[in-house]
């Protein structure tokens, strides 16, 4: 799985539609991407994108770990962010993409830390998922309070 994803990201793959283990991965993957940012990959993050896929994908604790270890290999070795975001905003519907907006907005303040190149990395990240600016905002208001 984490080869052929892999050759999508890199474009050496076909166009065929992301399977669904396919489509976890990469989101994982780009929260991993969205924790890292900071270049402070925290406890308190990957706590929080442990309990996201726990929550997202109905994954018990070891399948949650097992899922975050292909996920950080994947990250590490992507050639860049919008083709992360493009597969998922080929794979995901608008109103789900507010959701993993959400989601995103949640690691980055996971750590009780905003930096301004955290800020401004995730806005672009949101706006490469298509979630507009307003979405966003939203998004990052539910974060903080919920």
């Amino acid at each position: 799985m984490l080869k052929t994803l892999l050759k999508r990201l890199n474009g050496t793959a076909t166009s065929d539609p992301l399977s669904t283990d396919d489509a976890r991965l990469a989101m994982a993957a780009l929260m991993v991407r969205v924790a890292r940012a900071d270049h402070d990959y925290a406890s308190s993050e990957v706590a929080v994108i442990d309990a996201l896929l726990m929550h997202r994908y109905g994954l018990d604790a070891s399948e949650t770990a097992a899922l975050r270890a292909e996920a950080e290999e994947l990250e590490a070795n992507a050639p860049d962010t919008v083709r992360f975001t493009r597969l998922i905003k080929t794979a995901v519907p608008y109103e789900d993409r507010n959701a993993i907006a959400e989601s995103l907005w949640r690691i980055v303040l996971a750590d009780d830390e905003r930096h301004h190149h955290e800020d401004s990395f995730l806005r672009l990240v949101v706006s490469l998922l298509g979630v507009s600016d307003r979405d966003s905002g939203l998004a990052r208001q539910r974060a903080q309070t919920g």
